[in-house]
C-alpha cells in the first residue's frame, strides 16, 4: 500500500512538472546535444552480458581511441539481480546510458512509455550503417507503439536470404562427439538414439581406458533452465524443433506440442537422458555444476558429447589437437533433422540496443552504436567475426580475407588463456580483452560489404581450403563435406526455419504468474525424471509432472504459446 501511494505521488509530481522541466523527456537534451569531448564512462545495462564492470583490454583501447568512452557494464546475469535489478533501476528513472535488453512481452513499449530510452532520430544524420539498417528500427517501432527510432535489433543481415541457415558452418545445437574416440571404436553406424547410447558407451569405455580419467559421455548443467530443462530442450533441436515458452514447434511449422505432450519430443529426450544415466553415461555432477565447470571438464577431455557447437569445439578443436585428429565433430546420427534459424534481414527484434533517455553526449553514443553495425565494428566486436584487421586478418593478393599467422592461432586456440595482447593494441591477456557486450549487431555469417565474403572466417574461401587430419578423416565419412552445415544439406538432414522479425506480444500478468509456477514444476520434475532409478520411477515422475502442470493451469499457458507460434508461423509462410 505504501509503495503504491509513493508511486502515485511520484507520478503526479512528474506529470505536473513536465511542461516546465521536460521530466522524463524521451529525447533528453536538445537535438544539437553539445558534446563536452571529455572521457566518458558509459553505463550499459546489458541483459545478455556475462561480464560486469569496466571493459578491459584491447577492445577497451579501440573504443577509447575512437570515441573517448569507456564502458561500465551492468549485467543482471552476473549480479544475480535479474528482473529485480531491471525494475530497481527503471523505478529510479535511469536504466543506463545504453540499454541492451529483450523487447518482447511488451518491454520495449514500457521503456518508451516510462521515458527510459530516447528517440535516436535527431542523431541519425550521417550515421551510414544505422541508416542502412533502418528496416530494423522500423520493425522495432511497431513493438514500441510510438513513432521514432527506439533501437536496433540484434543479428541484422545483408547479402543473404531468410531461407539460408544463419549459423554459417555449424548449427547451434547438434550431436557433436569426440570424433577421435568414435574413430578408435571403428566408426559404428548410428541409426537411432538408442544406438547412439550404445556407441557412446563404447566411446566412454575407450576414453577411460586411454586416459585413466572419469570420463562421461554426457555432462549437464542447470544454469540456463527456464520454461523447461534447457539441455533437453536443446537436444530437441537435433530433430528440427525450437522452443516457444513451454511449447515446441517444427522449423517449418508443421507440428507443435508442449512439455506436457505425452511421449512428445521433450519427454522423449528426457527418457533418452534417463536411459543414458541408467547406463552410467551421465556425469553425476550434472545437477550441481555450473556452465564454467562443465567447460573446464570438456577442455580436460572428460566429456564426449557437446550438445552445442559453442561448448566442445572452441575448447577442444585447437590447431595442435586437430593435427592429432582430436576434436568434436558432428555425428552421423541417421534420424537427426537439425534445426537451423534462417537469416533475418531486419534482425532478431526480440533483442535490441537502445539509447538511454538521460545519457549525456547522445550524438557520440549514437556514433558508437553506428560503429557497432559497421564492418569494422562487427569484426572487432562480434564473436565468430574476423577480428582486428591487420592483426588478426588481412586481404590477400586476390582481395580475399585470410588469417595472419598470429590471428589464426589466437582465433582457433582457446587453450591458452594467458596469450598476451600484442604491443600497441592494448594490455592484458588477449582473451580478457574481447568485447564483453555479448550483443551480435550483425549476423557474422552474413556478407561483409567490404570483402564480399562472410564476416565469419568459417566461411572464408581461404579457410574452406584449409584442412587438417581431423577434418580430413571426418570428411571421408561424411559425404566429403567441408563443414557441418554442408554435410547436413548434402544428407538432407537440416530443417531451416525461415527468418522473420518477430517478438512475442505482452503477456497478461496473471498468465505470467501461473507460468512462473509451472516452469518451476516442469524443471524440477524433469531433473528428477532424468535421474530416476528405474523406468517405472521415470514414468511416475513424468505422470506427476503432467498432473501437477495441468493442475496449476497449464492449458491456459499452452493456449498463449500456441497463439504466439501460430502468429510466428504465419509470418514465415508469407516468405514461401
Amino acid at each position: 500500500m505504501k509503495a503504491r501511494r509513493l508511486g502515485a505521488i511520484v507520478a503526479a509530481l512528474c506529470a505536473a512538472s513536465m511542461a516546465l522541466t521536460g521530466c522524463g523527456s524521451s529525447t533528453g537534451s536538445s537535438a544539437t546535444d553539445a558534446d563536452d569531448g571529455k572521457l566518458m564512462t558509459v553505463d550499459v545495462f546489458d541483459s545478455p552480458a556475462n561480464y560486469a564492470g569496466i571493459q578491459k583490454g584491447w577492445w577497451a583501447k579501440i573504443i577509447k581511441d575512437r570515441f573517448n568512452i569507456r564502458l561500465n557494464i551492468i549485467a543482471p546475469q552476473v549480479s544475480g539481480g535479474g528482473e529485480t535489478l531491471f525494475d530497481t533501476r527503471s523505478a529510479a528513472g535511469n536504466l543506463g546510458d545504453i540499454i541492451i535488453t529483450n523487447t518482447d512481452n511488451g518491454r520495449l513499449a514500457k521503456l518508451v512509455k516510462s521515458h527510459l530510452i530516447a528517440d535516436m532520430t535527431p542523431y541519425l544524420s550521417g550515421m551510414k550503417w544505422l541508416n542502412r539498417y533502418k528496416g530494423s528500427a522500423k520493425a522495432l517501432e511497431s513493438l514500441a507503439g510510438k513513432r521514432g527510432v527506439w533501437g536496433y535489433a540484434s543479428q541484422v543481415a545483408s547479402g543473404v536470404k531468410p531461407t539460408q541457415p544463419s549459423e554459417g558452418a555449424e548449427p547451434n545445437a547438434a550431436p557433436y562427439i569426440r570424433w577421435d574416440y568414435y574413430r578408435e571404436i571403428g566408426y559404428p553406424a548410428i541409426p537411432d538414439m538408442d544406438s547412439f547410447l550404445n556407441v557412446l558407451k563404447q566411446m566412454q569405455d575407450r576414453a577411460r581406458q586411454d586416459t585413466g580419467k572419469k570420463v562421461y559421455a554426457l555432462s549437464l548443467f542447470k544454469d540456463w533452465d527456464g520454461a523447461a530443462m534447457n539441455n533437453a530442450s536443446s537436444i530437441a533441436g537435433w530433430f528440427g524443433y525450437w522452443a516457444q515458452g513451454s511449447a515446441f514447434v517444427k522449423a517449418d511449422g508443421s507440428d507443435k506440442q508442449t512439455v506436457l505432450t505425452k511421449k512428445g519430443i521433450y519427454q522423449k529426450i528426457l527418457a533418452w537422458l534417463q536411459k543414458a544415466n541408467s547406463m552410467g553415461l551421465v556425469d553425476p555432477d550434472s545437477t550441481t555444476q555450473t556452465w564454467d565447470q562443465l567447460g573446464s571438464k570438456v577442455q580436460d577431455g572428460k566429456v564426449l558429447v557437446s550438445i552445442w557447437r559453442y561448448l566442445g569445439k572452441p575448447r577442444m578443436n585447437t590447431p595442435s589437437n586437430k593435427k592429432k585428429g582430436i576434436g568434436f565433430m558432428i555425428a552421423p546420427l541417421q534420424t537427426m533433422h537439425v534445426y537451423s534459424a534462417g537469416f533475418t534481414p531486419n534482425g532478431i527484434i526480440s533483442q535490441a540496443i537502445c539509447l538511454g533517455a538521460k545519457a549525456k553526449n547522445k550524438r557520440r553514443l549514437v556514433k558508437f552504436i553506428n560503429w557497432l553495425y559497421s564492418p569494422e565494428g562487427v569484426n572487432d566486436s562480434v564473436g565468430y567475426a574476423g577480428g582486428i584487421k591487420g592483426l588478426v586478418w588481412k586481404l590477400n593478393k586476390k582481395g580475399q580475407p585470410e588469417f595472419t599467422h598470429w590471428g589464426y592461432i589466437a582465433s582457433n586456440d582457446s587453450s591458452n588463456p594467458n596469450r598476451m595482447t600484442p604491443k600497441g593494441y592494448g594490455t592484458g591477456p588477449w582473451r580478457e580483452g574481447v568485447c564483453q557486450l555479448n550483443f551480435t549487431s550483425v549476423n557474422p555469417w552474413s556478407i561483409n560489404p567490404d570483402t564480399g565474403e562472410a564476416y565469419s572466417a568459417q566461411l572464408w574461401t581461404t579457410e574452406l581450403k584449409r584442412t587438417d587430419p581431423l577434418l580430413e578423416d571426418w570428411s571421408k565419412h561424411m559425404l566429403g563435406a567441408k563443414t557441418d552445415i554442408q554435410y547436413l544439406e548434402k544428407a538432407h538432414k537440416i530443417d531451416v526455419q525461415p527468418g522473420v522479425s518477430f517478438a512475442a506480444p505482452e503477456e497478461d500478468s496473471q498468465i505470467s504468474a501461473v507460468r512462473s509456477q509451472i516452469n518451476n514444476t516442469i524443471v524440477s520434475a524433469s531433473w528428477k525424471s532424468v535421474f530416476a532409478k528405474s523406468k517405472s520411477a521415470f514414468n511416475s515422475e513424468i505422470n506427476k509432472m503432467i498432473e501437477n502442470g495441468n493442475g496449476l493451469g497449464f492449458p491456459n499457458i499452452q493456449k498463449v504459446d500456441y497463439q504466439v507460434i501460430d502468429d510466428h508461423v504465419a509470418l514465415q509462410n508469407k516468405l514461401k
